[in-house]
């Protein structure tokens, strides 16, 4: 029997209704995370640097903050971590560190305990050379949903879960995503469409241009997505399948939403690498895209009508039936929906085009 994405304690009276087609059977199976029910919310960091190029990038930097993560008390690390990169349109190379908490509160004290927050306020983090960037979200269970293709290797949240779920019923369809959010059981979730508001990042100037410590202000109902990929396992003959026909759709879907996002309400979009932490080389096949939204709508819009997502979409549809639905091919996706108290985004020494930068008004 199909479970349902959101857990029974989350469950409330629907006030919206679901998109789920009638007597719907899913063409594949996809499975979600479960939590233990006394987790009350959660936490990403995106903790990263910035050089002009990837030609100049030290190490150094990103092992500083690899330290803050493995050498704070065992009970305040992060559940887990791992370190990801990605050259981005203007030929910056960004290497950062993604992280999970259990918990806004063990953040919280992480930050303080472990030093980090007290580095990073320092004024000498202007001029040390290159950018840092800092992007953490805070998200309440009924506003984060997980789909997993796979449910023998949990990513990302999913290392924090207590249990993986059975064969899901809501997903494959157009308004699979909003279905599995608790919080959209009985809010319509909007949030101000790019473009409509008149916040200014703290540190922008009227030119366009930053200053060396940029604060952007949350948005109502912003929308993140981390979408990832991992052929690692793969035949001979699915790889050889994916690298010809999915992967470049894909690529071509998110170089759209980097370069040209603007038009269907995306603010950032990048397609990182998960590189190998000690090495740093882009060699582990797994990859993921972050982007942020001005709501969920947008992201549902995008999904369902763009050329760009019909080609992945409807690309990987074929490709699984190519293979009977027996896929050693890994994928999952992170969504959440975000309070502005439950976001932060601060830039030091960054390019303007630079994660949420970007949503401040050009």
């Amino acid at each position: 029997m199909l479970e349902c994405a959101i857990p029974q304690h989350l469950r409330r009276e629907r006030k919206c209704p679901v998109s789920t087609p009638p007597n719907y059977v899913p063409p594949f199976p996809a499975y979600c995370a479960r939590f233990p029910t006394k987790m009350d919310n959660l936490v990403i960091a995106i903790m990263g640097v910035q050089c002009s190029s990837p030609s100049g990038f030290d190490a150094t930097s990103i092992s500083k903050i690899k330290e803050f993560t493995s050498n704070a008390p065992d009970a305040l690390r992060p559940s887990f971590w791992e370190v990801t990169a990605v050259t981005d349109k203007k030929g910056a190379y960004n290497i950062a560190v993604i992280a999970y908490w259990a918990g806004a509160d063990l953040h919280r004290r992480w930050l303080a305990e472990s030093g980090f927050d007290a580095w990073w306020q320092s004024p000498d983090r202007e001029h040390d050379g290159h950018g840092w960037f800092q992007e953490v979200l805070r998200p309440t269970v009924d506003r984060f949903e997980t789909v997993f293709s796979n449910p023998e290797h949990p990513e990302g949240a999913a290392n924090m879960q207590e249990k993986i779920s059975g064969e899901m019923e809501e997903h494959a369809y157009w308004g699979s995503m909003r279905d599995r959010l608790a919080a959209a059981q009985d809010q319509e979730l909007k949030g101000s469409k790019l473009g409509s508001s008149n916040d200014k990042a703290n540190g922008s100037h009227a030119n366009g241009s930053t200053s060396k410590r940029v604060r952007v202000p949350g948005k109502q109902n912003l929308c993140v997505i981390r979408s990832g990929q991992d052929w690692s396992d793969t035949l001979p003959e699915e790889r050889k399948l994916y690298l010809e026909t999915i992967h470049p759709v894909l690529v071509e879907g998110m170089e759209f939403l980097r370069d040209e996002g603007r038009e269907v309400g995306c603010y950032a979009m990048n397609l990182w690498d998960v590189v190998e932490p000690k090495s740093f080389e882009a060699n582990l096949e797994r990859t993921f895209g972050l982007g942020y939204f001005d709501d969920l709508a947008s992201l549902e819009h995008w999904s369902k009508s763009h050329q760009t997502h019909i080609n992945i979409f409807g690309g990987f549809l074929m490709y699984a039936k190519k293979l009977n639905n027996v896929l050693s091919l890994r994928l999952f996706h992170e969504i959440y929906v975000l309070e502005p108290d439950q976001q932060f985004f601060e830039y030091v020494g960054c390019h303007e085009e630079t994660g949420m930068i970007n949503a401040k008004l050009s």
